[in-house]
């Protein structure tokens, strides 16, 4: 770093003060006032989104093959991983996870179907928890599932889109796990029914 244009920087002070720059967005997303805001999922919590695990993982530790595709979803790190069956694509993207450990299904289970412009039921214990709460919504901006919807064989479980991008990085689900619009789209092209689905 000798011959640096900005003079003498050692490692230390390079790496602290990169270190701080890339980290001023995430700490600017946190000052999301959430009385201001209203959500049909839940209230989205206050702490800071996690990326610090974001990292790209290798299917063999979690599948004994990769028939009909893989996808890994971590609610540690929030994030859902994807290998295709023949193994020569991988992503990898940032998700939301569920609020609370007891609204947390982790384990085995498959997609078994699959929407596009999906509609949504409160669950009974939604309903229960939340009386206010519609009966039924459909397709579009209103939509919790957002813009495609990928069904699980546990009842009331999906990966699906969400209009809400506040939600994903962080826990603010009833038990789904959600992604940008974007990202389930793509997703969705790539999943069929029958992809194997691991929550850990």
């Amino acid at each position: 770093m000798r011959n640096s244009p900005f003079g003498r920087v050692n490692r230390r002070q390079f790496l602290a003060t990169s270190t701080a720059f890339l980290g001023a967005p995430a700490l600017a997303q946190d000052d999301v006032n959430a009385e201001s805001t209203t959500e049909i999922e839940a209230e989205i919590e206050t702490s800071r989104r996690n990326i610090s695990s974001f990292r790209g993982l290798s299917w063999e530790p979690y599948f004994k093959n990769l028939k009909n595709g893989a996808i890994l979803c971590d609610t540690t790190s929030r994030a859902l991983h994807y290998w295709s069956e023949d193994g020569n694509t991988y992503k990898l993207y940032p998700s939301s996870v569920p609020l609370t450990e007891d609204l947390t299904r982790l384990g085995r289970t498959k997609v078994v179907r699959k929407v596009e412009g999906p509609s949504w039921r409160p669950t009974p214990a939604m309903r229960e928890r939340n009386p206010e709460w519609p009966e039924f919504v459909g397709p579009g901006p209103d939509n919790p599932l957002g813009t495609h919807a990928l069904y699980l064989s546990w009842t009331y479980y999906r990966i699906h889109g969400t209009h809400d991008e506040r939600k994903i990085g962080r826990r603010s689900s009833n038990g789904c796990i959600g992604l940008y619009n974007e990202h389930i789209a793509e997703l969705f092209e790539m999943a069929k029914v029958g992809t194997q689905v691991l929550l850990i």
